[in-house]
């Protein structure tokens, strides 16, 4: 969780908006609070590289202080999402590799996906097509998940002779879909269908490719009109309490609860409702 840092700030160098930056291993755009975030190699079903996966984990890193960003929309072009590592830029290249080599390849990844979770901003994933491999894991870390009819998702490790355990699945995938759904995806790298995304609560809703991109920026602009200070407590409280006890939770919540009730967005909501009119948060 963060607070907005106003333009009369001194501290606000340190807080740039991520409005003109720019991407060079995918694209990047930004309108009214909104960032999204598009895996652009079509041509081959969006794969990631060396590069990518560096970039993006730098840039989600990033975000934890570009406070004029109040969420992510991550999608992929050409009708699908991600399709994995590049056979040939990364899975070859990782089989020639020492071993201190690969774990820090391993790492790397699995770096990603930490700094998606701790972005405190909420990820929205418009997921497409086919989502595989190390893009099912981006999806996975995404908070909230929105498919089309044609999604195929699957965690399709041991097909390459891996571990199911990569990036964090064993941890992320049965908290989403329950630990006998995914141990059955994880064992057999099957494809997971939309339907079956939909029904185990991986997938918020299903929506036509055409219009999937749309309802996603749709939700999250609701949410970066929304109390982004708020916002990120939720994430970081979600994310926290799977290590407490109940007890743990109802007081940790309790804590987070009050710090909130001292913001300012708090004060507009009160305000606005008193007025009967829409309150206009600005995340302090």
């Amino acid at each position: 969780m963060k607070h907005y840092i106003g333009a009369t700030s001194p501290m606000r160098a340190q807080f740039e908006p991520k409005a003109g930056y720019q991407a060079e291993h995918f694209s990047w755009a930004f309108e009214a609070g909104v960032g999204t975030i598009t895996l652009n190699r079509p041509e081959r079903k969006n794969p990631l590289t060396f590069d990518s996966y560096g970039e993006l984990r730098d840039l989600f890193r990033a975000l934890n202080y570009a406070t004029d960003v109040k969420a992510i929309v991550v999608t992929g072009a050409g009708g699908n999402f991600c399709s994995g590592g590049d056979v040939h830029e990364i899975i070859g290249p990782l089989t020639r590799m020492t071993m201190p080599e690969l774990l820090e390849f391993t790492r790397m990844t699995g770096d990603l996906v930490k700094a998606i979770r701790h972005c405190p901003q909420p990820i929205v994933g418009a997921i497409d097509g086919v989502c595989a491999g190390a893009g099912a894991m981006i999806a996975l870390a995404c908070d909230l998940r929105y498919g089309s009819p044609a999604t195929k998702t699957a965690f399709l490790f041991t097909r390459v002779g891996l571990a199911g355990a990569d990036m964090g699945a064993c941890a992320l995938l049965p908290r989403v879909i329950g630990q006998g759904r995914a141990s059955e995806l994880l064992f057999t790298g099957r494809a997971m269908t939309a339907q079956e995304g939909q029904a185990w609560g991986f997938f918020n809703a299903l929506h036509d490719s055409d219009a999937l991109l749309a309802a996603a920026t749709a939700v999250a602009r609701d949410l970066a009109e929304g109390p982004s200070f708020a916002h990120g407590m939720t994430k970081t409280m979600l994310s926290q309490e799977w290590s407490m006890t109940i007890d743990q939770a109802i007081e940790a919540e309790a804590q987070a609860q009050a710090i909130c009730m001292q913001t300012e967005d708090f004060k507009r909501a009160y305000e606005a409702f008193s007025a009967k009119r829409k309150p206009a948060f600005q995340g302090d």
